[in-house]
């Protein structure tokens, strides 16, 4: 299970919740994201190598 929020106004990425393998690995991307005070499409927009369940990044902040 993941979730994010994220600001409307701003598209920050505020925060998520990611539960399940490998999770670790996938929220220090988030982390980054929201250090660099990155907007979640930059998240979203990314390429991330394939296979790895960070790549599931890309289909949570797609829906939204």
């Amino acid at each position: 299970m993941w979730k994010a929020v994220i600001d409307a106004d701003t598209d920050l990425i505020l925060g998520a919740t990611l539960f399940g393998p490998e999770a670790g690995e996938s929220i220090t991307t988030v982390q980054t994201a929201m250090l660099g005070q990155l907007p979640y499409t930059a998240v979203r927009d990314m390429i991330i190598n394939h296979p790895t369940m960070t790549e599931g990044l890309n289909i949570l902040l797609d829906t939204l």
